[in-house]
């Protein structure tokens, strides 16, 4: 199915439903988690969408990660079926036509540098993935990951990305909060001891009701010093908050960004914000 073939534009095809705990989950949660950093009641709603600079720690860990052979024209993908959607910056592998820059012309040059990475199905994004599945090597792609490895790992290792978009949060509405906490940190530190630069994204979602999963997202990114794409705040002059009727899919439309109307819609708002968090980060990583 593809988007022109649903009931309106201005929805995302429903071969995808938000099944919340439809993936078995491992428990992955240590006996002692730090103390998260304390934030004022919805402090962070307030955190800026692009991040302004990026910290002198990251890009040490760019470095370190060049010298451990790591592609800088490379990033991957860590998430769940919004993720691993071609919906998800796929047209930017793609001819020209299959997207419009309009007053963004200047995004065509990190384009450019990473192609071959937009559309590529990443091993740790798949369809009701959570952060315990990126865990897990029962979710490991066996036909491409070696035995007990992670899809993590596996995607890490094959693909070498110099930086990772880790966009998890929306299947975790029915689990505890300290597990996921948990489970992030252990991806954060997979992630930044293989020299990858991690940027983390809050949720368009609030399917938990209170807020806590973006909440922790932000707490961890102060912590950790690293990259946030506050994706939530993108979305909220939308329509809807440029969510379905379902309250966790996105709304649909091509990514025209010159277009009034599809600027009203959830998807092309997080293709264009998410080049432009990566344009960021590269020409800070790479001195452009």
């Amino acid at each position: 199915m593809t988007p022109e073939s649903t009931r309106a534009e201005t929805l995302l095809p429903s071969e995808t439903p938000f099944q919340p705990g439809s993936t078995p989950t491992v428990a992955t949660a240590p006996s002692e988690v730090p103390t998260l950093l304390a934030l004022a009641p919805g402090e962070w709603q307030k955190e800026p969408v692009i991040p302004p600079t990026l910290s002198e720690r990251m890009i040490a860990i760019y470095r370190k990660g060049l010298e451990l052979g790591n592609n800088p024209r490379a990033f991957s993908k860590v998430g769940d079926c919004e993720t691993s959607a071609e919906w998800f910056l796929g047209d930017f592998d793609k001819k020209a036509e299959m997207y419009s820059l309009g007053p963004y012309t200047d995004l065509q040059a990190v384009i450019d540098e990473f192609q071959g990475s937009f559309n590529r199905r990443s091993l740790a994004a798949e369809r009701s993935f959570t952060t315990a599945s990126v865990l897990s090597p029962l979710w490991s792609n066996p036909e491409k990951c070696q035995s007990g490895e992670t899809p993590l790992e596996c995607e890490y290792r094959l693909h070498k990305p110099a930086y990772a978009f880790i966009m998890l949060g929306t299947n975790e509405a029915l689990s505890p909060i300290r597990t996921f906490e948990s489970n992030m940190r252990r991806i954060l530190d997979a992630t930044i001891e293989k020299g990858i630069v991690p940027i983390l994204t809050t949720k368009a979602d609030d399917l938990e009701g209170s807020g806590a999963v973006n909440e922790v997202i932000v707490k961890l990114a102060r912590e950790y010093d690293i990259p946030l794409w506050n994706y939530w705040a993108a979305v909220q002059p939308l329509p809807g908050g440029g969510l379905q009727e379902d309250g966790a899919h996105l709304t649909y439309a091509g990514n025209r960004f010159d277009d009034p109307f599809a600027m009203q819609k959830a998807w092309p708002v997080r293709n264009l914000t998410a080049l432009q968090v990566l344009d960021r980060i590269w020409r800070s990583t790479s001195g452009q």
